[in-house]
């Protein structure tokens, strides 16, 4: 979410800043929010005007009729009810206005750090290191391959029973992915001191709103309740912030308030109400929504507060049709560890350079060659200030592709989530910084491990460092 007095205070660097980062015409959005918010205010004020009005003819009417003055209490009388009229028809301009504007502010990407390059698309990310040597002879099978030819990689059996993008890992890979996974948060937490959290897989929307998911990215994502048919057609609908598909024919609750949105069936004694949830694409939405509507003290940032999480997460890739159709590279289903930090406003950059050099450290534990890199304005998440993205050597693809993604998101999804904290001797609060990362997907890792790893007689040989989470004495998959 974006500061409504900083774009009041420097409505250029905004528009300068949103066309920079793809937004279409960001002056005319820019002139937009300015109207709303002038039109906001103005009501405020008129509506606080006519309150005071109000009260003061309210005290009036006791005296009137103290003196007997009849006439003059009727007078008041009427003059409140004017007033009782002009004061809702200003909260329903409040009310229209605001609305408005929240939903314009939420739509909106967040700024880019100075540091960033311009850019339109991945062309124009800058590499900014690497490490290790990529394979470039011996065998280059594709993961999927070589893991249907061992029989430990089972497509055709998950599509049956759940579609397309899913996949059955059997034996030695399952336990081989098991394994990864174990490592990397053994690794987070012991060696660079992340704390293991087990959060929830469903989460309601405002934690999806906290961290950016909602309202724009929603058909991205899967969501669950226990009241809907399996069958339930859905048209679009609108509610305060949130755009989301209503299902047809089924009874839609909203929550003024908190803007939590149920479904169930209305009237009568014993009627069914369940919340929406929404399956995490990460954890990073149950791990920085640990903050929410918070207010930490100086004392409990002192050092950055680092959580990490291994979760399944789920994602429904509207975005990537056609890309990746084939392997465990772009899944709707897969684990991945999390890293989280909340930090003070000055100790974020550092911070993110930590938590990269995190996620760097267990592809140089598990040798496979990476590079970094430094996105582009164009080809940052909707959150993030700042990206690194680490790319893993695929062998047969003979190229890096993406394994990790390391953002500090500002003060951004502070804003949305409502996290602060204060400063010692200080009465204000401040919004914190929260930055993400994933350290690593596993899912993708197993890849580049199959895929570096495999020998001439098409089995998966282990990295040294996961020998320990295998049975004794296992040194190859298949």
């Amino acid at each position: 979410m974006h500061d409504i007095r900083a774009i009041r205070d420097t409505p250029q660097a905004y528009v300068a800043g949103w066309t920079s980062r793809g937004v279409e015409d960001a002056e005319a959005t820019v002139d937009r929010i300015l109207e709303l918010d002038r039109d906001l205010r103005a009501a405020q004020t008129a509506g606080q005007d006519a309150l005071s009005k109000r009260n003061a003819a309210s005290r009036a009417i006791g005296a009137a009729m103290g003196k007997k003055d009849m006439a003059e209490a009727e007078r008041l009388k009427a003059e409140v009810e004017g007033l009782k009229v002009e004061i809702a028809a200003n909260e329903a301009v409040e009310a229209e206005k605001g609305k408005a504007l929240r939903d314009i502010l939420a739509g909106l990407k967040n700024l880019a750090a100075d540091d960033v390059p311009d850019g339109d698309d991945e062309t124009g990310n800058v590499e900014t290191g690497r490490w290790g040597e990529p394979r470039k002879s011996g065998p280059a099978k594709d993961h999927a391959d070589l893991g249907e030819a061992l029989g430990l990689l089972d497509f055709e059996a998950a599509a049956k029973m759940s579609g397309a993008r899913f996949a059955v890992l059997k034996g030695g890979l399952a336990r081989l992915e098991r394994a990864i996974g174990q490592f990397m948060l053994d690794m987070q937490t012991a060696r660079h001191g992340y704390l293991e959290v087990n959060p929830p897989y469903l989460v309601r929307d405002r934690a999806m709103f906290g961290t950016g998911q909602l309202p724009k990215f929603e058909d991205d994502l899967f969501f669950a309740s226990n009241t809907l048919r399996p069958d339930a057609e859905f048209q679009r609908l609108e509610v305060p912030g949130i755009y989301y598909r209503q299902p047809v024919n089924v009874d839609v609750f909203l929550d003024e308030v908190t803007g939590e949105v149920s479904f169930g069936a209305s009237g009568g004694v014993g009627a069914l109400i369940e919340p929406r949830r929404w399956l995490i694409p990460t954890a990073e939405v149950s791990l920085t929504n640990l903050v929410r509507e918070t207010i930490l003290s100086e004392e409990e940032l002192a050092q950055p507060m680092r959580l990490t999480a291994l979760t399944p997460c789920f994602r429904a890739e509207a975005g990537s049709a056609g890309r990746d159709t084939r392997g465990l590279i772009r899944q709707h289903q897969f684990s991945k560890v999390e890293l989280v930090s909340i930090t003070r406003p000055e100790d974020s950059e550092a911070e993110h350079e930590r938590m990269t050099g995190c996620a760097e450290a267990v592809l140089k534990a598990l040798e496979l060659p990476y590079r970094r890199m430094l996105l582009c304005k164009g080809d940052m998440g909707f959150s993030a200030r700042k990206t690194f993205d680490l790319e893993v050597w695929l062998p047969s693809q003979d190229t890096y592709r993406e394994i990790s993604s390391c953002s500090n998101c500002g003060d951004f999804q502070a804003r949305r989530m409502d996290a602060r904290f204060k400063r010692a001797g200080e009465k204000k609060t401040e919004f914190v910084h929260t930055l993400n990362g994933s350290g690593l997907a596993v899912g993708r890792t197993l890849v580049a491990v199959m895929e570096n790893y495999q020998d001439e007689g098409g089995r998966i040989a282990l990295p040294e460092v996961l020998k320990r989470y295998m049975p004794e004495g296992v040194t190859h998959v298949g």
